[in-house]
């Protein structure tokens, strides 16, 4: 059983007296452990899509379920990571974490113990009693990973969580990412405009036209990934594969895909 399943999915905003449809009969099934990028032209739908499976928005029809149990709003069985940090300013790195945890209605001792277990999983324990206002952008984005992950969602919600980083730090964050998932293996569905963050870190990449799914790609890439893959005759080829279908065109035939890596 698919641990995320959309079926038959349709939503519209009302704009004036006018019905504006933003996603129309979207079907997608994530797979338990899957890592799935949603990518697409600004304004196709893919951050609905996203806020729609984690609760966080309705939609006209269609179904949405995690585990086969429809979603009728957000839960700790999804964690969500936006491109905002979205960390309380008046709480700790830890305080923050431990905020989730008591949420979801663990005792004092076991959200201090789990907090604490997560800030080392993002290799942030020197800056556990730090002030959000105190951390960069990439250490934010960690607190706001380790939060998302803490109270073990069985799917990870990501829009577009490394847009504001610096080049630098975004590719620190997509190893952090990588590392992470390969050592926990959870469901992650991820919304990016980048497509080579996108086959990096990706078993599928699912494309996205104005309020459909258009295509979908496999990522024969072998795992563990690293740096090195991103100039192999098999990642540049994808990548062309995948901005060709952005673009309008059909997705090439993947002549060897994995020659080269």
């Amino acid at each position: 059983m698919a641990t995320l399943s959309i079926r038959n999915l349709h939503k519209s905003f009302q704009q004036g007296k006018q019905t504006r449809e933003v996603l129309h009969n979207i079907s997608l099934e994530i797979a338990d452990n899957e890592f799935v990028s949603i990518v697409g032209t600004s304004g196709c739908g893919k951050s609905t899509l996203l806020s729609i499976a984690a609760g966080l928005e309705d939609y006209d029809s269609g179904v949405v379920a995690v585990d086969g149990n429809t979603i009728t709003g957000a839960g700790i069985d999804r964690g969500v990571v936006f491109q905002s940090y979205t960390l309380l300013p008046w709480l700790t790195v830890r305080q923050n974490i431990e905020f989730a945890l008591k949420a979801a209605h663990y005792s004092r001792a076991e959200c201090r113990k789990i907090a604490d277990e997560h800030i080392e999983l993002v290799q942030l324990t020197p800056f556990a009693d730090a002030w959000p206002s105190e951390l960069s952008g990439g250490m934010k984005q960690r607190v706001a990973i380790a939060r998302a992950l803490s109270y073990r969602p069985k799917i990870l919600l990501m829009d577009e969580p490394f847009g504001a980083l610096d080049a630098m730090t975004r590719h620190q964050m997509q190893e952090l990412l990588t590392r992470i998932w390969e050592q926990h293996r959870l469901t992650v569905m991820f919304v990016t405009h980048d497509i080579e963050e996108a086959v990096y870190l990706s078993d599928r990449i699912v494309v996205m036209g104005p309020g459909t799914i258009q295509t979908t790609f496999d990522v024969p890439l072998p795992r563990p990934r690293h740096e090195d893959m991103m100039v192999s005759n098999a990642f540049l080829l994808l990548q062309r594969q995948v901005l060709h279908s952005i673009r309008g065109g059909q997705p090439r035939p993947a002549a060897s895909p994995l020659r080269g890596v």
